[in-house]
């Protein structure tokens, strides 16, 4: 079984326009797809590739090549790491944002509707917070904004009620637990958009995506060399939108910053106005390139 097919593959390479000579960062290893690919163009550069998964370092410890450095880390801490590893400064950098299909369909990680497991959902198994956890231990109000906010799920305020209810009576333990609930509230016709924004909502909590993402698009300004390129792939617009607001301003909320003269200070400057998607044919071949937005940006 292939371990995971990357999503627009030839355009993140393409994009990130890729110097023989130079250091790049993968910080979404997974299976290893993107990474590949960057050591072929590699003769004298480096690689460097972050990721938390256990099961993505199985993969990493499969490359021989001596331009190739794995951290079993998240992306949140790729400064630090970087720096251990002797790098201050970047040629490029690459994030996928997605779970990778291998994660999605390994049934006791918890990631799928698909399959009935444990509500897991940590993508670092080290991890202290799984899917049941906040199912059974979060405040209703605590669900409510998760769901809303996460989630985009419309009735965030009656599930939130009703999961509080149902775990009085049993806690939630495995993912049918949360689907049979589901199912109670979905809206008809349109049962599987639901039950995956909700397990959006839980994963982004679980691994706190959003917070890992605002913490690393920061240290890219600071360790890019001027004309490096950020490559980044986001696959819900909670992402998008932080991704694109740091390219258009240098930060995630609030107004950009000016200088004496007026002119925007942010450290990037964006590629392409609008997202790249992927093609027709792509989407076809591949049901989660469907949803995916590429972002290219360059240090200025």
């Amino acid at each position: 079984m292939l371990y995971h097919k990357p999503v627009m593959l030839s355009e993140c390479i393409d994009a990130l326009n890729i110097k023989p000579n130079g250091i790049y960062v993968d910080v979404t290893f997974g299976g290893g797809g993107h990474s590949l690919k960057i050591l072929e163009q590699l003769t004298e550069g480096r690689l460097i590739a972050f990721d938390q998964d256990e099961d993505a370092k199985r993969q990493a410890d499969n490359i021989q090549s001596r331009s190739f450095t794995f951290c079993q880390a998240n992306f949140r801490y790729m400064k630090q790491y970087l720096k251990l590893n002797g790098v201050t400064k970047v040629n490029g950098i690459l994030a996928d944002l997605g779970i990778s299909s291998h994660q999605i369909d390994s049934a006791e990680r918890g990631f799928s509707t698909r399959f009935d497991g444990p509500l897991d959902m940590r993508m670092d198994k080290k991890g202290s917070v799984s899917a049941a956890k906040i199912l059974n231990e979060y405040s209703e109000a605590e669900l409510h904004k998760m769901l809303g906010i996460y989630g985009e799920v419309k009735n965030a305020k009656t599930l939130a009620g009703l999961i509080v209810k149902q775990r009085a009576i049993k806690k939630f333990d495995r993912i049918n637990d949360l689907i049979g609930l589901l199912k109670t509230v979905a809206p008809r016709g349109k049962e599987f958009k639901y039950f995956a924004q909700v397990f959006q909502a839980l994963r982004i909590v679980v691994n706190e995506e959003m917070q890992a993402l605002e913490y690393f698009l920061h240290q890219c300004g600071e360790v890019m060399e001027k004309g490096g390129r950020l490559v980044v792939m986001s696959y819900h617009s909670l992402e998008d939108r932080l991704v694109k607001n740091y390219i258009n301003s240098g930060k995630m909320y609030g107004e950009v910053e000016k200088d004496f003269y007026g002119n925007k200070v942010r450290p990037f400057e964006a590629i392409n106005r609008k997202p790249i998607e992927a093609s027709e044919e792509e989407v076809n071949e591949n049901n989660r390139a469907r949803s995916a937005k590429l972002r290219v940006a360059e240090r200025v």
